[in-house]
């Protein structure tokens, strides 16, 4: 379980058996748990996140796509 990035109390990490799916990412915050497709930009699931973090999630994912997408294609390629 690669961990990609940690910000603003968030932790951006994907699954090493999960290279056959689209580029996406997992994150954690407390007891808040999220997928997010990277190409486009779009939110898959998520449990025990508010509104308001899910808008900075999606900033956040936004700000860094090109970093996380980068990342997903150096562990799976």
């Amino acid at each position: 379980m690669p961990n990609v990035l940690r910000i603003d109390g968030y932790r951006f990490f994907f699954f090493s058996n999960e290279g056959r799916e689209p580029p996406h990412i997992h994150l954690e915050c407390g007891d808040g748990y999220a997928k997010i497709w990277l190409d486009p930009i779009e939110l898959a699931y998520s449990t025990g996140l508010t509104t308001r973090q899910l808008l900075k999630i999606r900033i956040l994912v936004t700000q860094y796509q090109a970093f996380l997408k980068a990342s997903w294609y150096d562990h799976f390629n």
